[in-house]
């Protein structure tokens, strides 16, 4: 009984958590590439750019949340985390059109480039949060990127595995938003356990 049970959880974490370690690289290699602390921000601003930082508290990480982040937050920044996700009445509680939005994140990026500060990409919105913006988000950020993790329901068709593919990209699926605490546990090798939300 307790073999089929270890069976079980083995099976139920596979399927939890998927890595796609294109060409080779998976998270123990990139983990080399991230450090703390951490500037999470938001492209798109949508409402999971906050559950982003609750993951990155959860999972131990020294982070900074600034959802309308510039060049000039980089500053001792080691990693720069970029929560994929646009929601219109996000940008017009912050005053921005999807013009100024995008220009912004560009400029952010550029600047983390660089300054060789490597980038984390995350959606954590699921299918829900996919549109025409958000995808615009995704194309235009994601090959930046050192690694992506997604909510499974948000790459249905396959738009994260296509961009990682082709930019050698590993990319990280979980099935549910919470899951993404322990990946981001392992490229960041905190060495502490999960705390609870």
């Amino acid at each position: 009984m307790k073999k089929i049970a270890f069976i079980i959880l083995i099976i139920f974490s596979f399927l939890s958590i998927q890595v796609y370690p294109y060409l080779g690289r998976g998270i123990e290699e990139v983990s080399s590439l991230f450090e703390q602390p951490l500037l999470i921000t938001s492209a798109g601003q949508s409402a999971e750019v906050q559950l982003a930082s609750v993951l990155a508290k959860r999972a131990g990480l020294n982070y900074t949340l600034s959802k309308l982040a510039t060049s000039k937050e980089l500053t001792d920044i080691k990693t720069l985390v970029l929560v994929l996700g646009a929601s219109m009445k996000g940008l017009g509680a912050a005053g921005l059109d999807e013009e100024k939005e995008k220009e912004r994140v560009r400029s952010l990026v550029a600047e983390a480039k660089k300054k060789n500060i490597p980038l984390l990409c995350l959606h954590l919105g699921g299918e829900v949060r996919r549109g025409q913006l958000t995808d615009e988000m995704i194309i235009e950020f994601l090959p930046f990127s050192r690694m992506a993790i997604v909510v499974k329901s948000g790459n249905k068709d396959g738009i994260f595995t296509k961009i990682c593919q082709e930019n050698n990209i590993p990319l990280v699926e979980v099935e549910k938003i919470v899951d993404t605490a322990e990946p981001l546990q392992k490229i960041f090798k905190t060495g502490s356990s999960i705390a609870s939300i």
